[in-house]
């Protein structure tokens, strides 16, 4: 088997059918698998998936495992030289997996790498970055940006330059390739720990760890229409799922002390979050 492709969808019934439709008319001489791991949708989604595309590996949780678990229970049934973990509301070119393993096979020495992404209206999406930093976590946790908006350009790579291929810290988990014959990819399964968010980057951390390397490569090309699961998450549940990971990365990769920061500080936060909602919704235009 060429490629295994791991789904984990979450009631996006409508843009998984798209994602899958778009695999099927994918060009070029591979063979590949699809597994989705539909995380207790209440929208249809097994009905579809039963209908319409039956001979695509399909796992059905009863309950919201989130994005690591679901993953790895598609990626312990992957046979796959490669792996490629694809968000549902993605939606591949026919030539995008061709043109991805063939970057991938022309270089070994890429133990995960990421495609070119662009949104609806065919800009760039701006998805690499730098490992997080006490710093600019710190920023983002008070949302300076707001005040400030360059104060994350170094952790954004705002210079980055997306036509060229590069080696890079961490890309975007929406469309995240692995090759499972790289020696220098450490046993493939993302932790569980990570309900959502910081997965990957966790990931690219042991990659690096062990002296593995992660691309970026404009050789293939994706649509991405981003967050249509994560959309239906109310602001302030999503502002926990994103502190406790922050928290758990810092946990295991930084000094202890970085941790407990964020840890005091991310009341403040919170605080933040709910009164820039609030100061949105009051300033919401009437209809």
């Amino acid at each position: 088997m060429d490629l295994s492709i791991v789904i984990v969808s979450w009631n996006v019934k409508e843009k998984l059918r798209e994602n899958l439709k778009a695999l099927f008319q994918s060009e070029g001489d591979f063979n590949f698998e699809i597994i989705v791991v539909d995380n207790a949708s209440e929208d249809g989604t097994e009905k579809m998936m039963e209908e319409e595309f039956y001979k695509v590996e399909f796992v059905e949780n009863f309950y919201n495992a989130g994005f690591a678990r679901g993953c790895n229970l598609g990626i312990n049934m992957a046979g796959g030289d490669f792996i490629l973990l694809l968000n549902p509301d993605m939606r591949v070119k026919p030539d995008t997996l061709k043109n991805m393993l063939d970057w991938m096979r022309a270089n070994p020495q890429a133990a995960v790498a990421g495609c070119h992404l662009v949104d609806e209206s065919g800009h760039t999406i701006r998805h690499v970055r730098r490992f997080p930093t006490l710093w600019d976590q710190l920023a983002i946790i008070l949302k300076l940006p707001h005040l400030f908006p360059s104060i994350l350009n170094k952790y954004l790579r705002i210079d980055f330059d997306y036509n060229k291929p590069a080696k890079v810290d961490s890309i975007r988990g929406g469309f995240f390739m692995v090759n499972m014959k790289n020696k220098n990819r450490p046993h493939f399964w993302l932790d569980e720990r990570y309900f959502l968010w910081f997965e990957e980057v966790d990931y690219c951390k042991k990659v690096q760890k062990e002296n593995g390397e992660i691309w970026y490569t404009p050789a293939a090309e994706c649509l991405d229409y981003i967050g249509q699961s994560f959309s239906q998450v109310p602001t302030i549940k999503k502002q926990f799922y994103f502190r406790d990971s922050m928290l758990k990365y810092f946990k295991k990769w930084h000094p202890i002390w970085q941790m407990w920061i964020l840890k005091m500080i991310w009341p403040i936060g919170l605080l933040l979050t709910l009164v820039l909602g609030k100061m949105k919704k009051n300033h919401k235009p009437k209809t």
